[in-house]
C-alpha cells in the first residue's frame, strides 16, 4: 500500500477533477501489476495495474488506495474489470467520498465473491487526497494558506528583502503545491513588489500551471508583468472592483486575462466573492501565496482549510518588519482561527507545518 500511495501521486496535477489512485497486484509473494491513474480521462490506476499484470492478475491481491469505481464515467467501472480478471482480494486504504460511489464499489466485489477490506494506511490516502475529499462533498475549494517566515514570524526585512527566507528543499516543496492546485491567488502588492510569474517549476519536470488570480481593487497590475508575459503558460484572473479604470479593465482582457469586477470595496467581501466566482467554474483548490495583508484576509473570512508554514532557522527582527498575518489580528482569543490538527517535518534545515481547521467557511 505504501508502493501503491507513491503511484498515486505521480498523478498529481493532472487527474483533476479525479482523485490519485495507485494500485499494486500481489501474488505469491511478489508484485505482478502496477499502475495509476495518469490523467483524467485515463485508464483509472486499477485499469492500468490489470494490464500491467496480465494474465497474473487471476488469484492475485489488488491494494488500490480508494474505493474501485462502481460507476460509468469517462471510462467504465474499475470493479467489473477486477471480476473479470477474477482477482483474488481487494484491499483499499479508503472509501471513495464520491455521492456515485461512497461503498458501492465495496458492495459489488463482495456480491461477486471478492473479499474487500478498507482502512489500511487511510490517515497517509486521506491526505493524499484531502483536495478530491473537500471538493465533492462540500462543493467548495480547498483553500491553502502558506507562509514562509523566520523564527520570530518574520516574512521579510523591515526594507522588503525575503529573498530567500525558506531552503531550497521548502522552496522545491512549494511548486510541487501549486502543481497540486488549481488556483494560486496573490495581492497586487506581490506583483509589484516582487513580479513572479506564479507558475510551476519542478526539479523533475515541467509540471502543471494553475490558474493564476491577482486581487487588484484598484486596477494597479502593469500590463507589462510577467504573468501577462507568460499568459500563453497559464491563464490569469484579476480580480477587481468599480474603482479601477474601465481603460484597465479592457485592456486587461484585451491581453487575454479575465476580469472579475466585484459590487464591493471591502476586503473581506472581496475574498468571498473571488471564492464564489472560482467555485462556480469547478476550481476545486486554491493556494494563498501573497503577504501579510492578503493572508490576514483570508484569516478574517475564515476561508483557511489548511495552513502550510515554512519556517527558516533564522531571526530577522525589527518592529516594522512584516509577519505572515498582518492587520489588527484578533482582540479576544475566543475569536482566533484554530487548527486542531497539526503535523510537523523537516525540510532540509526548515520546519514544515502542516495545520488544517475544522472551522473554516464560518461568517465573519
Amino acid at each position: 500500500m505504501h508502493h501503491a500511495l507513491k503511484l498515486a501521486a505521480l498523478g498529481s496535477g493532472r487527474t483533476r477533477p479525479n482523485p490519485l489512485v495507485g494500485a499494486v497486484l500481489v501474488k505469491d509473494g511478489k508484485v505482478v501489476g502496477e499502475g495509476y491513474h495518469e490523467k483524467f480521462g485515463g485508464p483509472h490506476a486499477e485499469i492500468n495495474a490489470l494490464r500491467s499484470a496480465g494474465k497474473e492478475a487471476e488469484g492475485a491481491t489488488m491494494y488500490v488506495t480508494m474505493e474501485p469505481c462502481v460507476h460509468h464515467g469517462k471510462t467504465p467501472p474499475c470493479t467489473e474489470a477486477l471480476v473479470a480478471a477474477k482477482v483474488g482480494r481487494v484491499v483499499c486504504a479508503i472509501e471513495d467520498p464520491n455521492p456515485l460511489v461512497a461503498g458501492k464499489g465495496i458492495v459489488y466485489l463482495e456480491s461477486h465473491g471478492i473479499p474487500t477490506t478498507v482502512g489500511l494506511l487511510r490517515e497517509e490516502a486521506s491526505r493524499l487526497n484531502e483536495i478530491f475529499t473537500h471538493h465533492i462533498t462540500l462543493n467548495r475549494p480547498y483553500v491553502i494558506l502558506k507562509s514562509a517566515m523566520s523564527l520570530d514570524g518574520k516574512i521579510a526585512t523591515s526594507t522588503g528583502e525575503s529573498r530567500w527566507i525558506s531552503s531550497e528543499e521548502s522552496r522545491a516543496h512549494a511548486h510541487a503545491l501549486r502543481n497540486r492546485v488549481s488556483a494560486i491567488v496573490v495581492g497586487v502588492n506581490t506583483v509589484l513588489a516582487d513580479d513572479p510569474m506564479l507558475t510551476t517549476r519542478l526539479a523533475l519536470g515541467e509540471g502543471v500551471n494553475p490558474l493564476r488570480i491577482v486581487m487588484d481593487s484598484e486596477g494597479r497590475t502593469p500590463l507589462d508583468c510577467k504573468l501577462f508575459a507568460t499568459i500563453d503558460e497559464a491563464p490569469l484572473t484579476i480580480v477587481t472592483t468599480e474603482r479601477a479604470p474601465q481603460g484597465k479593465v479592457d485592456a486587461y482582457r484585451t491581453a487575454g486575462a479575465t476580469v472579475v469586477v466585484l459590487d464591493t470595496t471591502d476586503r473581506i467581501s472581496m475574498v468571498r466573492g473571488m471564492l464564489s466566482h472560482i467555485s462556480a467554474q469547478g476550481i476545486d483548490s486554491l493556494l494563498v501565496e501573497g503577504g501579510g495583508t492578503l493572508a490576514e484576509s483570508f484569516v478574517r473570512a475564515r476561508a483557511v482549510d489548511k495552513y502550510v508554514v515554512y519556517i527558516a532557522p533564522m531571526v530577522i527582527g525589527g518592529k516594522d518588519a512584516p509577519t505572515a498575518i498582518e492587520g489588527e489580528g484578533v482582540l479576544d482569543l475566543t475569536d482566533a482561527l484554530r487548527f486542531p490538527r497539526v503535523s510537523t517535518s523537516m525540510l532540509g534545515p526548515d520546519i514544515l507545518i502542516e495545520a488544517y481547521s475544522d472551522t473554516s467557511g464560518e461568517e465573519d
